[in-house]
């Protein structure tokens, strides 16, 4: 997939003011409009011109799209960070936005998909089937002065006279999986995009007080009330949504509530048998193995995964280590084993069955 200048689509700056980068992006747009242009790649450039507005338009998703697109290149390979996103703020209601028209993605190249696509919810972004903002347009594409002119959010609002509800944020944030066990008072910063007094971008934080509930699974979304987008006319504010993301960890990995760790165990504890000490995110638990175990066994603790109704398991999975044979005890103890158990791990392979 290749990386995607916005900026240059449009012929701005990257520090382009927001009148800067709509009079661009409306001077373009006329130029490239399927009804009236005469270019062979009008249509094309149509939807590439609407991309790159649909993400410059929006403060957050410029911060985001400026962020992740440090040091990048037209062109060159690109492929986004893993949990790139996380610690942004997003207005919009959410990962499941109701509202979302699938075929509407069809307008957008995989680059966007891979940063503001489905999951971003970007059911809101009054872009229509064919790419482009097309509210107001009359039979020849354009109203009389050759633009759209959609009606505000807040000339409907003074229109209808109502109070309005503000509109819902939504973040991913990553916590411990360590919180997921126990639960958790965590601080947390976001991260969003905001328009100064001159029509720049500038990024905003602020920080948030956050109690992690006890059994969170990853994806999972905690509802923070009133703290989305204040309302309008005495309206309540909208809520911000968190969707859980787990940091990765040196030790377990996660699926679900089901949690997989990786035990080295030593050669006559497999082949005896022992009880052993297994850590677990919320503390140790005892662990018997049975006699004549391999390497890449896999045993089940009951109930220790993840807590909830019903709890996740943890899978034990086995990794026989050998000790050093540098010592002659040692190495004479394995010569005293190899003498004794007559031992060939490779004869079903040697006799080919």
């Amino acid at each position: 997939m290749e990386f995607k200048d916005y900026y240059a689509v449009l012929g701005v700056e990257r520090d382009a003011t927001q009148d800067e980068i709509k009079r661009a992006y409306r001077k373009l747009a006329r130029k490239y409009h399927p009804d009236v242009s005469k270019e062979a790649d009008a249509d094309a450039r149509f939807k590439e011109l609407g991309e790159a507005y649909e993400v410059l338009k929006d403060p957050e998703k410029r911060l985001a799209y400026d962020q992740v697109g440090r040091g990048q290149r037209a062109g060159q390979d690109f492929r986004p960070p893993p949990d790139w996103d996380t610690g942004f703020e997003f207005r919009g209601g959410g990962y499941t936005q109701e509202g979302y028209a699938r075929e509407d993605s069809a307008a957008f190249s995989d680059f966007f998909e891979s940063l503001f696509g489905q999951r971003r919810g970007y059911g809101s972004t009054g872009f229509g089937s064919t790419g482009f903002d097309s509210t107001g347009f009359d039979s020849t594409g354009f109203g009389s002065d050759g633009f759209a002119h959609g009606e505000s959010d807040g000339a409907r609002y003074r229109t209808r006279g109502a109070n309005v509800r503000g509109e819902d944020h939504h973040a991913k944030v990553s916590i411990a999986l360590e919180d997921a066990y126990r639960g958790a008072t965590r601080t947390l910063t976001l991260q969003s995009g905001e328009i100064d007094g001159q029509g720049r971008l500038r990024s905003r934080h602020r920080t948030l007080k956050v109690r992690i509930p006890k059994g969170v699974k990853q994806g999972q979304r905690i509802r923070l009330s009133g703290q989305g987008e204040p309302g309008l006319g005495g309206g309540p504010a909208g809520d911000l949504y968190l969707e859980i993301e787990f940091e990765p960890h040196r030790r377990y990995q996660v699926e679900g509530r089901d949690v997989t760790v990786k035990l080295p165990v030593a050669p006559w504890e497999a082949a005896l048998g022992a009880t052993v000490t297994v850590p677990m995110p919320e503390g140790s638990v005892e662990m018997k193995i049975p006699p004549d175990s391999q390497s890449g066994r896999r045993l089940r603790l009951k109930g220790r995964g993840i807590p909830g109704q019903p709890p996740g398991d943890c899978y034990v999975t086995l990794e026989v280590v050998l000790p050093s044979a540098k010592r002659d005890d040692v190495k004479a103890a394995y010569r005293q084993l190899a003498a004794v158990a007559g031992f060939n791990p490779r004869a079903d392979a040697e006799n080919g069955s």
